[in-house]
């Protein structure tokens, strides 16, 4: 497993590195920065996709827009693999329910359970509790006007100082959604969605709003679950400068989990779930209320002011080995000031902001008596504080070239108040603070090809649960991840032809890792010493065929590959071993045809080379595997749409993901299987 420290990707980033700093030495600009205030006609507060493609391209890294008819034209999308598929560098795969694992560039890929290291937006204000953490059921697909993807560094605007950056979750207002829409889905393993929304917007006041319903058995044993959901917001124009909108989320989340198998099991029988998850009745369920205001005023030409605020109410009721009773409020907020103008004849556009985030957990644990809460045998109040400061300066110093410079400072608090004394006081807490510079360059190479650049630093304080794990008493001393990163890349289209191409690498400094300090088998959050993350992220797009059969209809291929090189550098105990819990290669393809009637049909594939590795000790993974699928939809003249989609049509049997672990045998129950065939079909009416 040993390999030279640079790594045939690292050197190759190096070597691209230095024809584009030869280039950097000839000065010029790049547009707006990431999170530069646009907006829909009519809505100062959120931009369309239109507009979120075109601020993107202005920031100098791997960053994508996915509109929301690449997910509405399918049934069955429940979970963010379903969204994001196209996405290299992002690994999303389903475990149960609507659960997945997520991690954008190796982001969290230690942490078996819930969210760590990409921070989640929706409308541009935080999701996440404030101390790090979250749930990502609690973002509806179908609430979405599109997804904006930051990755890695390429969110500093937003403040965040995570590996894996930032998925901002953009909804509808009545400017882009208006009139009335009804959907309805069904499928394989008792899937039921339904879905009504409306959007409306007369004068200086717009509205939208969706309510949405789910219920499904579950491909697995004990893995049936049901949600329901309600998302709208209301704006109001208040002059022709000056824009206010109100949010309202609702989340609430049954879920059942069948738990984790080992290999031979999840390969052989995998439908079935764990003996402990059906004798504790395991569930995760949650129930969250948000609120939150984005308000937006052009103060004067070039000049803008940004402001957000959210209050959400989650609570998590979590039978799994122990009975978790979780009561948690945070409130989130940021404030942007944009100034575009000229200094010394050059354009330039600076950013000011500060991201604020406030959490307290009311934290009990007791014994799980059959999914009930039996004796209490754990009782904190946790509190979670994270703030940063962001400059940011883009200076235009040719029409086609751009420089791009800032710093992050950041300050994060964390601690944990014991409330259960009688096996000793684990109360504790700890502040850290940092800041984290950022150089970047944008090359418009040609009006429609563009060559990027970025060198970030990422800090990440762990999380309260990092903090204080169910494993053993007491607060950890836990030091923050720390990471530095160089990017380059190139996006563009050239006739029917577009394609984004990035290869990073980052030097990380106490990841958070698993790691069996006892020899016991038991896994605690420990900081590694020294590793890497690198990979290529590409994607692209061809239109092979046009007017073949018809007029105007069109044959189209895409495509998205991802290479995951994350391992150890020089580990005492682990050398440079491959860290778990991703794949190393990662493809997926569909071809599509469209017929100008208004009907397409796509067959698709997914493809894993090799199954990932499951423990540091690189003793046992998951397997190959390809999946096939055909996805078709017709959509009239009259507003009626209809879809169907079958997924794993020949019934393959695949490791899906992992709970990694530091050392693991055949004999270790780690192994999520994937989910076998399945078929979904539904139909939507706008009127």
């Amino acid at each position: 497993m040993s390999r030279p420290n640079a790594g045939p990707l690292g050197a190759a980033l190096l070597a691209a590195a230095l024809p584009l700093s030869s280039a950097l030495a000839q000065p010029s600009p790049i547009p707006v920065p990431e999170v530069a205030v646009s907006g829909a006609p009519g809505a100062l507060t959120a931009r369309d996709t239109a507009d979120a493609q075109a601020a993107l391209r202005q920031v100098p890294g791997n960053v994508s827009v996915v509109p929301a008819e690449d997910i509405r034209i399918r049934a069955g999308v429940t979970t963010l693999r379903d969204v994001l598929e196209f996405e290299p560098g992002v690994f999303v795969q389903p475990k149960w329910g609507e659960d997945s694992r997520l991690s954008i560039r190796g982001s969290g890929i230690a942490r078996n359970n819930h969210l760590r290291g990409v921070q989640l937006t929706q409308d541009g204000i935080p999701l996440n509790q404030a101390d790090g953490s979250g749930d990502f059921q609690e973002l509806d697909p179908l609430t979405l006007d599109h997804m904006e993807v930051y990755r890695g560094g390429n969110a500093f605007g937003f403040g965040a100082a995570t590996l894996g950056g930032v998925l901002n979750a953009v909804t509808p207002t009545g400017h882009s959604a208006p009139g009335a829409l009804l959907r309805g889905e069904a499928g394989s393993y008792s899937f039921y969605r339904a879905q009504a929304a409306y959007g409306v917007a007369s004068g200086a006041f717009d509205a939208w709003a969706s309510l949405s319903a789910l219920s499904q058995e579950g491909f697995r044993d004990h893995s049936n679950g049901n949600s329901r959901r309600f998302n709208g917001n209301v704006g109001w124009r208040i002059t022709d400068d000056v824009e206010t909108r109100f949010y309202y989320g609702y989340n609430n989340i049954e879920q059942r989990i069948p738990g984790t198998l080992t290999r031979a099991l999840a390969l052989s029988d995998p439908r079935r779930a764990a003996a402990a998850n059906l004798a504790l009745d395991y569930q995760r369920n949650i129930e969250s209320n948000r609120v939150g205001n984005r308000t937006t005023w052009r103060i004067a030409p070039g000049v803008a002011l940004e402001t957000g605020i959210s209050f959400v109410h989650r609570e998590l009721d979590h039978p799994i080995f122990q009975y978790i009773d979780q009561r948690t409020d945070d409130v989130n907020g940021f404030a942007r000031l944009t100034l575009e103008g000229t200094v010394a004849g050059l354009r330039n556009v600076g950013l000011v902001g500060g991201t604020f985030g406030l959490g307290t957990h009311d934290n009990r644990r007791y014994v799980n008596l059959t999914g009930h809460a039996g004796r209490l045998t754990y009782a904190s109040t946790d509190r979670a504080r994270t703030n940063t400061v962001i400059l940011q300066d883009t200076v235009y110093v040719l029409p086609s070239l751009g420089l791009v410079a800032g710093i992050q400072l950041g300050e994060a608090y964390r601690a944990s108040r014991d409330k259960f004394l009688s096996d000793g006081d684990g109360s504790g807490s700890t502040t850290y603070r940092y800041s984290n510079p950022r150089i970047g360059a944008v090359w418009d190479v040609t009006p429609a090809w563009q060559a990027f650049a970025n060198l970030t630093w990422s800090t990440e304080p762990p999380t309260i649960s990092d903090l204080t794990p169910l494993a053993s008493s007491g607060f950890s001393s836990l030091k923050a991840q720390r990471a530095r990163t160089l990017e380059i890349g190139t996006r563009g289209r050239t006739g029917t032809l577009g394609w984004e191409l990035a290869l990073y690498r980052s030097w990380i400094r106490d990841e958070i890792q698993l790691f069996d300090p006892t020899g016991t088998g038991a896994s605690f959050a420990l900081n590694a010493d020294r590793t890497i993350h690198q990979g290529i992220e590409a994607a692209g797009s061809w239109t092979a065929l046009r007017g073949a059969l018809a007029e105007n209809d069109s044959l189209t291929l895409r495509g998205a590959y991802t290479l995951n090189d994350f391992h150890f550098d020089g580990d005492a105990r682990y050398g440079d071993n491959e860290l778990p819990g991703v794949p190393r290669h990662l493809l997926r393809a569909e071809l599509r045809y469209r017929h100008p009637a208004g009907a397409s049909i796509a067959p698709n594939v997914e493809w894993v080379p090799r199954g990932l590795f499951a423990d540091n000790a690189n003793t046992v993974q998951g397997n190959s595997y390809a999946l096939l699928g055909l996805r078709g939809d017709w959509t009239f003249s009259n507003g009626l749409s209809v879809f169907l989609e079958g997924r794993n049509l020949t019934d393959k049997r695949y490791i899906s993901s992992a709970s990694v672990a530091p050392i693991a045998t055949a004999a270790s129950a780690i192994y999520e299987p994937g989910f076998g065939r399945s078929v979904y079909g539904g139909m939507q009416f706008r009127f």
